[in-house]
């Protein structure tokens, strides 16, 4: 019997690979997730990992199909009835992608997460979804002990929750939305002056002129600004418009007017990356400075890559971030663009040579093997050293105790007029967990009990934010009472508005490239509003 071919990954995943690269999806390709409870909020977020094509997943999740299921899980229909909800979730998940793997356990997260912790460590992410919170403080405990990342993913009502907790997320291709070239018009090595050297503008023919590449103009007018100007670029409105003036000078003229010129006119429009050139950010200053980067034999390969940088800086860099050898588009004749190309590459071979020469010795200095870090991991380092970031997370157990809770931040936002709303409902998503914890149930859960509820929630709600120390908040009644008329009920629209928020940020983390929340997401499906809190 024939099986059918398989698809092509390249046309299969075209969309993706175009955002993350074939690393990227290989990365994907190889990662391992547990889902606890797949229920919409979590059968949404799996949902969209499993069609991105992740190795395998399994599913945790004691509970039967039952009626109200079926009106807010799209996996699960009425033959389903009385059976397993994990098992039906998992057939369907499968047959979105045959080339992922999934399994369910018939067992409640909670007798896992208490008795079984050891079943955590055999995966990379776990998605823990609709989980309380003593539960959870328990769960990331677990978690960061084997090394394994941890998403926290909750629908309530008409409000989302979004945590993610692992003790330190390094990311090398941060991709941030604006970027400026490190292309060093302002203070060009030795071979890209000569280069710009050897071109004559006014021997130049006409149809030459128009093609020299605005780097060239802008090199030239650097260099000729810098010599009558002790070596100082311009620093004021009227400095720049001086400069500026150099190139209009260089433009040719008929009968006094100036002949448009495109590359002329991409130079005055790029002049102010000769005075404003990119620079080091905060954050890879941080990064340099940070004390992982004094490296131990233990360190991972991040920072050593970060230690070789630091010492790169201090040589051969003099101060300056590797050049990454990209260069952009601009008008140019195809010989003379080839040629700065060549130049710009080349540079950017000299760096990364550099730098290898300093991994390799921090390598020795820890006793470990000076290959053991390869060219290519060297290489990409080098081309986004720009936009490397670091996050670390506090333990849920940090954020949820009043003595620990970050209360200033916590005060702020409460008395923040765009933030009180959501930063209101964080506190009474945790009111409505320790009501849970009391009386077994979520507050509002039966309708006869909701007025009771009501006050019941407040009381915790407020000791929530007197145990934090963050002083007198007056949580909005009408709040804690559509809380309690949510009776911890997920709703299929703002579940997969979460599964999306959720699998975008389990991307992130899989395969180290955007860079992922910090802190705790709240959504609110009744504004239309999403707060990110650090407490």
């Amino acid at each position: 019997m024939e099986h059918p071919a398989q698809p092509d990954k390249s046309k299969k995943y075209d969309r993706q690979l175009r955002i993350w690269g074939a690393h990227g999806q290989s990365a994907l390709e190889s990662t391992r997730i547990c889902l606890l409870h797949c229920s919409p909020t979590g059968s949404e977020t799996l949902k969209n990992l499993v069609l991105g094509g992740i190795a395998s997943f399994t599913i945790v999740d004691h509970g039967v199909v039952e009626a109200a299921d079926l009106g807010n899980n799209f996996f699960l229909e009425s033959s389903h009835l009385g059976h397993s909800r994990a098992q039906h979730v998992t057939e369907l998940l499968k047959e979105l992608n045959e080339s992922v793997t999934g399994s369910y356990v018939q067992e409640s997260p909670q007798e896992l997460i208490q008795n079984q912790p050891s079943f955590f460590s055999n995966f990379d992410l776990v998605i823990a979804t609709q989980l309380e919170e003593a539960l959870s403080i328990k769960l990331d405990k677990v978690c960061r002990g084997f090394g394994v990342k941890l998403l926290l993913a909750r629908s309530y009502g008409l409000v989302g929750y979004l945590r993610a907790s692992l003790s330190e997320h390094k990311v090398i291709e941060s991709k941030p939305d604006n970027s400026v070239e490190d292309l060093r018009f302002h203070q060009p090595w030795t071979e890209l002056q000569d280069f710009a050297d050897t071109i004559d503008l006014s021997s130049a023919d006409d149809i030459m002129h128009k093609h020299i590449p605005y780097a060239i103009l802008l090199i030239k007018a650097s260099h000729e600004w810098q010599k009558s100007h002790s070596g100082k670029l311009p620093s004021s409105s009227a400095q720049r418009s001086e400069f500026k003036n150099i190139i209009k000078s260089w433009q040719r003229q008929i009968d006094g007017i100036p002949i448009e010129e495109e590359n002329f006119s991409e130079a005055l429009s790029n002049a102010s990356k000769v005075w404003a050139p990119p620079r080091m950010s905060s954050e890879v200053k941080a990064i340099v400075e940070d004390e992982a980067a004094s490296v131990s034999k233990e360190s991972d390969n991040y920072w050593v890559l970060a230690a070789a940088l630091k010492r790169y800086l201090a040589n051969e860099g003099n101060g300056q971030l590797p050049i990454e050898g990209s260069l952009p588009d601009m008008t140019a004749t195809t010989a003379l663009y080839l040629d700065l190309q060549r130049i710009y590459r080349e540079q950017a071979d000299r760096d990364i040579a550099a730098v290898t020469k300093h991994v390799q010795n921090v390598l020795s200095s820890i006793s470990r093997d000076p290959g053991s870090i390869s060219a290519s991991e060297i290489r990409m380092f080098c081309k986004h050293v720009r936009c490397l970031r670091v996050v670390r997370y506090r333990t849920l157990e940090e954020e949820f105790t009043g003595t620990s809770c970050k209360s200033d931040a916590l005060r702020q936002a409460l008395a923040a007029e765009d933030t009180v709303t959501n930063a209101s409902l964080y506190i009474l998503l945790r009111a409505a967990d320790r009501f849970y914890s009391k009386h077994h149930r979520y507050p509002g859960l039966y309708d006869q009990e909701v007025d009771g509820d009501i006050p019941a929630l407040k009381h915790i709600a407020t000791s929530i934010v007197q145990d934090s120390s963050s002083g007198p908040a007056s949580i909005s009644d009408d709040l804690v009472g559509e809380l309690c008329r949510f009776g911890a009920g997920e709703l299929h629209c703002v579940a997969a508005v979460m599964g999306g928020m959720a699998s975008q940020e389990a991307i992130k983390l899989i395969t180290k490239q955007f860079v992922p929340t910090s802190g705790t997401v709240i959504y609110n499906a009744m504004n239309s509003t999403t707060s990110v809190f650090c407490f």
